[in-house]
């Protein structure tokens, strides 16, 4: 090798290892892994169009079915699934899985954001039901569920089928929501009122999407509970059915988040 190609080599080794030490923890720029948790009376394919929109713009997704059976235990099995998934994460969660998401990210240092969807955001002991009826509003009562007794002494809840669509997704094609009204799950009484644990919006930024025409969890409720929790919040003139009514605006709430933890 001569002089001049000894020169060039040492100037591209010294280029080369000056670049390695410049770059950053993670080299691939890869991108944190969105967890949507869905609520009661809904399952995963709520989230067809976000997760459509995400998978688009280059973000790994999990949606898991959540149980629906208890506070505790649906937090114990999200805590599960996340063990599973290297890097960082970006908890979202719509309905109850605000109050799921809220607890489960306790226990996860790679949870780096949380984002509410006309979400339940609660603080420690309250519970469902507690916040959905602190302010006047909601349509969920006595006259709008129908309760089926479980062997274990709890209760399955449903919407009654036919106030369905006005609870939850009144800015949907009335076929729609009757297919969401015939094929939802059914959340557990005890889940509704478990009360929550210390909540991870105190230490974990938060990003929240407010549906101002909610008529299962008031607009008031989730602009209280917001902003206790100093969450960044964009408002939707959506029903509780958000997620699926405009899943662009909560794509770009979810990226915003994202590239916060950057």
């Amino acid at each position: 090798m001569s002089r001049r190609q000894k020169t060039t080599f040492a100037a591209l080794l010294v280029a080369l290892s000056g670049a390695l030490v410049a770059q950053p923890a993670d080299a691939t720029g890869a991108k944190p892994t969105v967890v949507l948790v869905h609520g009661a009376w809904a399952d995963a394919s709520g989230w067809n169009g976000v997760v459509s929109q995400l998978r688009r713009d280059g973000y790994p997704v999990i949606a898991p079915a959540n149980p629906l059976r208890g506070l505790a235990s649906d937090v114990a099995y999200l805590n599960s699934l996340l063990a599973t998934v290297d890097g960082p994460l970006v908890l979202v969660g719509h309905s109850y899985g605000g109050s799921v998401v809220t607890n489960a990210a306790n226990a996860d240092p790679d949870v780096k954001a949380l984002v509410y969807v006309s979400a339940i955001i609660p603080d420690q002991g309250e519970s469902v039901f507690g916040l959905a009826g602190r302010y006047e509003g909601s349509k969920i009562n006595n006259d709008t569920i129908k309760t089926v007794p479980l062997a274990s002494g709890d209760a399955d809840v449903y919407l009654k089928t036919d106030n369905f669509a006005d609870i939850f997704s009144a800015d949907l094609p009335r076929s729609t929501s009757a297919l969401l009204a015939v094929t939802q799950r059914p959340i557990t009484f005890s889940a509704l009122n478990d009360p929550s644990g210390t909540p991870a919006w105190k230490t974990v930024p938060s990003w929240a999407l407010i549906s101002r025409d909610d008529q299962a969890i008031p607009v008031q409720a989730q602009r209280f509970m917001t902003a206790r929790a100093k969450s960044h919040t964009v408002e939707v003139p959506a029903s509780h059915a958000a997620l699926i009514i405009d899943p662009g605006a909560v794509t770009r709430l979810i990226e915003t988040a994202a590239r916060a933890t950057d």
